[in-house]
């Protein structure tokens, strides 16, 4: 019976995490855009600005060249955040797993609207 309490309440947390960074950037409030932003301009920008990419010019944030990547979705956005990759740093000593998620999604939602003007 133990095991079976702990096997639902294992998966249970699976089945959230798994829902919760599902979660897509216009199903978020205008407050964790905000905060994403905030997050982009302090860590992401000097290398992303206006979406681009300073270091390796074919790895922007822009929409066609997140789906070319397979990059075109919170949870591989939250992926390379947090664990890097080649030339990303990783960011999961200094952003939070929720600083990652809103970062993310504003990542994504600025690439779905060309990263124009907020």
């Amino acid at each position: 019976m133990k095991r079976l309490v702990v096997l639902v309440f294992s998966l249970w947390i699976v089945l959230a995490f798994t829902i919760a960074s599902q979660v897509g950037a216009s199903e978020l409030g205008a407050s964790e855009l905000h905060e994403g932003s905030q997050i982009f301009t302090t860590h992401c920008v000097g290398c992303h600005v206006n979406g681009g990419n300073i270091v390796r010019r074919g790895k922007t944030l822009k929409l066609k060249a997140l789906q070319k990547n397979q990059m075109d979705s919170i949870p591989a956005i939250v992926d390379i955040v947090t664990n890097g990759k080649a030339n990303m740093s990783a960011y999961r000593d200094r952003l939070t797993e929720h600083e990652i998620q809103v970062v993310a999604a504003y990542v994504l939602e600025r690439a779905e609207q060309n990263w124009k003007p907020d």
